[in-house]
């Protein structure tokens, strides 16, 4: 029935698409002469109202797009979908039962018949009753069918990591899960201009995208964020700040505590980290990296999710591959313990900038 229904409504829709996309681009280029205008006007933003704003966004230049998931009509836990409801009614926004997998499918579904889903899992926790959509349908729908069909305009965005009080089961990092799995692209922003701009190109993408959405800076993080539309690349890590001493890896909000890190380290030891942001964690950008490494020759890779396994191993074993004869000394990987995650000891779990600081003193001195 909701493949029937489905089918209907997005046929209706295609000529209103089509209709959409010729008038957008006439816009565009009456106003290209004031592009620089546009562009550079900025609003501050925190993470939270930059994913409201994108997906605000996407909705306006896409009437295909829906946004669904649980509590996402009254705004959401996070309020990241804050008057999205009144803004595009109730046919394009609405709740959804307490079933992650049942998101993950009904997600999939629509997409397979040519619309935009935008799906919520409330905490990245949470996304693991999903996995079997995500990993056995939504990864593999366009490789079984040779290119025939595909379920593209699927996005799932999911709040992750820490937030100081979340213990076990609001407190998680899955990307070494999801980046285990050819098909999809896992994406996780620092702040909140890298948010919208990331979150834009992952809606538009032609490929299903997890958006992890580090929560613990929904309301902390603020930046001056472009009002207009933009897009980031997907696949495409930064350089957020240049150095000559050592390479640092990191992304989603533990670049906050990467970023002392290396203040300290310039401060205290005269050290000139290289730091860079990964954004996309699958596919990773390998170049970028690679660069950095052999013009440093050392490199600590660090993030909140348990060490083994993470997805520091896979960026220290490339860089193993790429960079033998340019390192100076071990690579390092500062990361969180291989226990579930504490509640009352999270301070003592989280790889802080002590522990990060202490990894780029012993990298430096070994090289002398």
């Amino acid at each position: 029935a909701y493949t029937m229904f489905a089918s209907r409504t997005l046929q209706s829709k295609s000529a209103i698409r089509s209709y959409q996309r010729s008038f957008l681009s006439t816009v565009a280029a009456s106003v290209s002469g004031n592009e620089n205008t546009i562009q550079n006007s900025e609003v501050q933003m925190n993470l939270f109202t930059a994913v409201n704003n994108a997906m605000d966004i996407a909705m306006k230049t896409d009437d295909s797009a829906i946004l669904f998931g649980e509590d996402v009509a009254f705004g959401g836990v996070f309020r990241c979908s804050q008057n999205m409801r009144e803004k595009f009614g109730p046919e394009r926004v609405f709740n959804t039962p307490l079933s992650e997998n049942g998101i993950a499918g009904f997600a999939i579904g629509y997409a397979s018949m040519g619309g935009t889903a935008i799906g919520e899992i409330q905490f990245a926790d949470y996304i693991f009753p999903a996995f079997d959509q995500i990993v056995n349908e939504m990864a593999k729908y366009r490789y079984r069918s040779g290119n025939q069909w595909n379920c593209g305009g699927v996005t799932l965005r999911a709040p992750c990591g820490a937030v100081g009080h979340g213990g076990h089961y609001h407190s998680q990092s899955p990307e070494a899960y999801l980046a285990h799995t050819p098909g999809i692209v896992v994406v996780m922003p620092r702040g909140p201009k890298a948010a919208k701009g990331l979150l834009l190109s992952a809606i538009r993408s032609p490929d299903p995208v997890v958006f992890l959405e580090p929560k613990g800076l929904y309301r902390v993080a603020v930046e001056d964020v472009p009002e207009g539309d933009y897009e980031l690349p997907l696949g495409k890590a930064e350089v957020i700040r240049n150095g000559s001493d050592v390479t640092i890896v990191g992304w989603g909000g533990h670049l906050t505590v990467l970023s002392k890190a290396c203040d300290r380290a310039k401060e205290e030891y005269g050290i000139d980290a290289e730091l860079i942001d990964l954004q996309t964690i699958l596919p990773w950008d390998t170049d970028t990296v690679e660069q950095s490494v052999k013009k440093t020759g050392k490199l600590i890779v660090s993030h909140e999710a348990p060490i083994t396994c993470g997805f520091g191993a896979e960026v220290v074993a490339k860089m193993q591959e790429r960079c033998f004869l340019s390192l100076e000394a071990p690579m390092q990987r500062v990361c969180g313990y291989d226990t579930p995650f504490p509640l009352v000891f999270e301070k003592y779990y989280i790889p802080d900038e002590l522990k990060n600081l202490e990894a780029i003193r012993y990298v430096c001195h070994y090289a002398q």
